[in-house]
């Protein structure tokens, strides 16, 4: 999960701002730290040639010279961070090779749900995509919010229950990458990773017919033995029954779940719950 390791295109120019703001901001960290022990060799009190001037007050050359460099700084920077920003709307298209894929994601309680609407198949903790083809993700949550994070792809995006987020990535180079939920949500947080294998164009629709022979359909019903709160050690696949099964996550026609929930009775007590009983 190397952020300095890119393999697409958004995941370069982020890589890109964050290398250029480090460098602008060592501009003025170099410098002030020089200053610092260029001061204290200066003005120690074995150096004769050092002037001590207890009136020495004020100085326009200096004052312009600690607001100039500063204030040009932080220009600088909110310009690269501005335009880049903007540049790297989530929404933008990445255009690619062949055919866009539609993935729809949903973060469950603690596991990551991928559905391929166009292809009829789900997969939990494991998503496969073809290298060079634009990656169009719909994304929400089944309960908590939560963030869709996979750093050599970038832009990591929040998924909130009752609305859907939209993201455009592209994977460039064929390989295993690794995904992951970037905001806490509960016992089983730090097992919400994902595989992220990024295969030939031409492999991928082979891997959607091998998937799709799988016996495990997911519907409503067993989308909501999926999710309860567990952490899902393997890597099921499904094929989908409802292509639809999305739409009814995102405006709620299925409840959402009910979130982490406090087990012990310290917990209780720090969070000012009581027990009705």
């Amino acid at each position: 999960m190397n952020l300095l390791d890119p393999q697409g295109p958004v995941a370069v120019a982020n890589s890109t701002i964050l290398v250029d703001s480090v460098f602008i901001m060592l501009t003025i960290v170099v410098p002030t730290i020089v200053a610092i022990l260029g001061f204290a060799w200066w003005f120690r009190a074995s150096n004769p040639r050092a002037q001590y001037q207890p009136d020495f007050v004020y100085s326009g050359r200096v004052e312009m010279v600690v607001w100039a460099i500063p204030a040009l700084t932080v220009i600088l920077l909110g310009g690269v961070a501005w335009i880049g920003s903007h540049q790297l709307d989530p929404r933008t298209p990445v255009p690619g090779t062949g055919s866009p894929v539609r993935i729809q994601a949903v973060s469950l309680d603690w596991k990551w749900l991928f559905i391929y609407p166009d292809q009829r198949i789900a997969t939990v903790n494991s998503l496969t995509v073809p290298a060079g083809a634009e990656l169009n993700f719909q994304l929400t949550s089944s309960s908590v919010m939560n963030v869709f994070f996979i750093p050599q792809l970038g832009s990591m995006i929040y998924t909130m229950n009752g609305m859907v987020t939209r993201l455009n990535l592209r994977a460039d180079n064929e390989g295993k990458l690794q995904g992951l939920s970037a905001h806490f949500s509960g016992d089983g947080f730090p097992e919400m990773m994902f595989d992220v294998n990024v295969i030939s164009s031409l492999a991928f629709p082979d891997w959607v017919a091998s998937t799709a022979k799988t016996d495990q359909v997911l519907n409503e019903d067993s989308y909501k033995k999926l999710m309860q709160q567990s952490v899902e050690r393997g890597r099921p696949t499904y094929r989908l029954e409802d292509p639809r099964l999305f739409d009814m996550i995102a405006t709620q026609h299925i409840p959402p779940g009910p979130g982490p929930q406090l087990t012990s009775d310290a917990g209780r007590e720090h969070s000012g719950e009581h027990d009705a009983r």
